[in-house]
């Protein structure tokens, strides 16, 4: 048997090195314990508010697509489409008849003419702002008539105007569809839709139209939802990074702001502005109902309060068979066949059910689901909660 003996100087510092390890472990499991601060939520600023001045102006013109590949407007129901391209070879030198313009023989002839290939559209783009002449924009080329499909066609010369009917952009190029189909003896199959595509870059900006974003020194944000907490926030993230006095609430959600005169400080004065960090205030209680899909959609602020439901359903079912009445042998009378339905009514019976208070989302969805109820009662009975006072949110139905 071996006997291993210690210094005491030895002794002393293995004893410390074992309380070091000790007292280290013990302030991990402390660190763990502690709840993790999260940092708040906060968004750029140019996600909540837009520029007064600065924004979008829908286009808008009528054209004609060629080159259809057989599937163009049906000229017999759909006039516009031959009057329109008369007018349009009328302008390039090209008459159809000698008649003269708007003589009933013209017309006549004009309902005449079978074009198969050709189909009247209408034309939309956004101009963007601070567009200028010679840019680029995308526009999108939807059929007006009876048109089968726009695949492979080409979108003429169009102008496209304002609001105000002034000529701001020239639409022209081949349309990208995005659907597909094919039909044979009777049979069709289609994927999307064919009467509708889009030209990328496809008008060419012709007039400029103004922007005036600061007036004597001043410029106005707006925000995208109305809410004096966050226009509040907002005011203040200005001022702390800018200098107090630089952005003055005019409402809940127009907000004045001290703006550079010179253009180039305005740019860098923005381009600091947009990137501000500002955490919103938190939304008011809604549920959206969409009375057309049948789906629900609620934020987390909504709660609910204790409250009592019953909901039964009720279902009809109609079902129709042919019945044949065969006439006897050398009665030399007729087959008729007639049709008698059958009418079921059910009603499920609806039990009193206890819908728990829930203080967040999840609570909320949960008692809910205890229900049972599909989202189409449950539009019906989040209404009436609503109405009870149980439902402490807006409703609001799209």
């Amino acid at each position: 048997m071996r006997t291993v003996f210690f210094r005491s100087g030895r002794l002393n510092r293995f004893a410390r090195v074992v309380q070091l390890g000790r007292a280290v472990a013990l302030l991990v499991l402390a660190c763990a314990a502690l709840p993790v601060a999260t940092p708040a939520h906060a968004e750029r600023l140019k996600d909540l508010v837009q520029i007064q001045g600065v924004r979008d102006n829908p286009l808008i013109g009528y054209g004609l697509v060629v080159g259809l590949d057989g599937t163009g407007d049906q000229t017999t129901q759909t006039l516009f489409t031959t009057q329109t391209l008369a007018n349009m070879l009328a302008n390039l030198g090209i008459s159809i008849n000698n008649q003269a313009a708007g003589s009933t023989n013209q017309q006549s002839s004009l309902s005449n003419i079978q074009l198969k290939n050709v189909a009247a559209v209408m034309v939309t783009a956004v101009l963007p702002p601070f567009a200028r002449p010679g840019e680029a924009i995308d526009v999108t080329v939807s059929s007006l008539g009876n048109a089968k499909s726009l695949r492979g066609g080409t979108l003429l010369l169009t102008p496209l105007k304002g609001a105000d009917g002034q000529v701001y952009a020239l639409g022209q190029g081949n349309l990208a569809v995005g659907g597909a189909g094919a039909s044979a003896n009777g049979s069709k199959v289609q994927v999307n839709t064919l009467a509708a595509g889009r030209i990328a870059g496809g008008a060419i900006v012709e007039r400029a139209v103004p922007t005036s974003v600061s007036q004597a020194g001043t410029m106005q944000l707006d925000l995208n939802d109305m809410d004096y907490d966050t226009t509040q926030r907002v005011v203040a993230a200005v001022n702390n990074a800018f200098g107090s006095g630089t952005a003055t609430a005019l409402d809940g959600r127009t907000i004045q702001l001290r703006a550079p005169s010179d253009p180039e400080q305005q740019v860098a004065f923005m381009a600091q502005l947009q990137n501000l960090d500002v955490k919103p205030a938190q939304a008011a209680a809604k549920v959206i109902l969409n009375a057309r899909t049948g789906s629900i959609v609620m934020n987390q602020m909504v709660t609910l309060q204790n409250c009592a439901v019953a909901h039964g359903n009720l279902s009809v079912v109609i079902n129709t068979q042919p019945v044949v009445s065969q006439p006897g042998a050398f009665s030399n009378g007729q087959t008729v066949v007639a049709k008698q339905s059958q009418i079921q009514m059910k009603q499920d019976n609806g039990a009193l059910k206890l819908v728990t208070a829930g203080a967040n989302l999840a609570e909320v969805v949960k008692a809910l689901n205890a229900l049972g109820a599909t989202p189409a009662d449950l539009m019906s009975i989040l209404q009436a909660m609503k109405a009870a006072g149980a439902l402490r949110a807006d409703l609001e139905i799209i």
